[in-house]
């Protein structure tokens, strides 16, 4: 019997990753569907089911506990995050199982051999437990990255990063002398652990440090244009939704 699988996760890169590693893990599975934003999820789940969800905790349009506000979920749920603290946090206190990205192939087997374990009393979620959870402030912000050249293997402080670029499917981390490297995280998941006085997730594809804004220009309906140092390939833009938003932080 096959093990019918649905993915809540807003980043492509993220959702192909994880598919990738539950069809090495578990040949006879189901992929349901694949969900970005939490409107999405309620909509399907409200009209279909499944045996077991993978769900990522930022989604596009806000956290994934919003679901439950808005439709009885009686499938598990797995649980995918980037920020050690949520999980810290916020799974001290239930039985469900939670993934750390980027995701590996021994701690999925593992999840998945705990699911099948479990009795259904003890896949239930306290959703109360868990929002209170992560909603609880937290300073613990990443420092440094690791990072790979090659043979080597480097670690990148935080003052050494001018910004963070999603390009096709990667992310690269960008240092302020303008060295790139290639790194296992997603936008939605690296703002979620920078200090938010130090970086600003700029449109989709940027994560800048205020020391990598060199100048900024006004545009046509509220948008700002933003000059990074190193300049990247292409024009960085602030939307109009995210303008007020981002003027706020430049004066914090």
């Amino acid at each position: 019997m096959k093990l019918k699988v649905l993915i809540i996760e807003d980043e492509i890169y993220a959702q192909e990753h994880l598919i990738r590693q539950l069809q090495l893990v578990e040949p006879n599975i189901t992929i349901l569907d694949k969900l970005e934003s939490v409107n999405s999820a309620v909509t399907w789940l409200k009209k279909n089911t499944a045996d077991l969800i993978f769900m990522d905790i930022q989604l596009s349009d806000g956290i994934s506990f919003s679901i439950f506000e808005e439709v009885k979920v009686t499938a598990p749920i797995i649980f995918t995050t980037a920020y050690d603290a949520y999980a810290i946090q916020a799974f001290k206190v239930n039985s469900i199982d939670y993934l750390l990205k980027p995701i590996d192939e021994d701690d999925l087997r593992h999840a998945l051999e705990k699911f099948k374990t479990l009795s259904q009393s003890n896949l239930l979620l306290n959703i109360a437990s868990l929002k209170a959870a992560l909603v609880q402030p937290t300073n613990q912000y990443q420092e440094r990255f690791v990072v790979h050249r090659g043979e080597k293997i480097l670690s990148i402080t935080i003052d050494q990063i001018a910004y963070f670029e999603g390009e096709d499917r990667y992310v690269y981390l960008v240092k302020k002398d303008g060295s790139r490297f290639i790194i296992d995280y997603i936008l939605s998941d690296l703002i979620q652990i920078l200090s938010p006085n130090i970086f600003y997730r700029l449109n989709r594809s940027f994560i800048t440090s205020f020391d990598a804004i060199k100048g900024m220009t006004n545009l046509s309906k509220s948008r700002v244009k933003v000059e990074l140092t190193p300049t990247p390939k292409r024009e960085v833009i602030v939307s109009s939704e995210n303008n007020q938003d981002f003027k706020k932080w430049l004066n914090s």
